[in-house]
């Protein structure tokens, strides 16, 4: 299944149905940056640390705060709202490529 995700300031808006798909029953995820690829993780275990994902709207809609990861590549101003993502079986991640930043 693939998807769009929304990226304003550093936070990640992941629609429901990407939620119900890939991180059901999680509470918090890893988001790295590496080499253009933007990689969204679920953390199965709560003592792993992660980053919450937090409820948006009633919907189901969440969002995970990770500005310290935009910030950290230098692209904390990064703004779309129809980035495309497909999940990775290899990373065992949710991925888009970011651009050239």
């Amino acid at each position: 299944m693939s998807g769009e995700v929304s990226i304003r300031e550093g936070s990640i808006y992941l629609p429901h149905q990407l939620v119900d798909t890939y991180f059901r029953d999680i509470d918090a995820v890893i988001v790295l940056i590496q080499q253009g690829e933007l990689m969204v993780m679920p953390v199965h275990q709560a003592t792993s640390g992660g980053s919450l994902l937090k409820v948006k709207n009633a919907a189901g809609d969440r969002v995970v705060q990770a500005r310290d990861v935009f910030q950290d590549q230098d692209m904390l101003d990064f703004r779309t709202d129809n980035l495309a993502v497909n999940w990775n079986a290899e990373k065992s991640a949710l991925c888009a490529m970011l651009g050239d930043n």
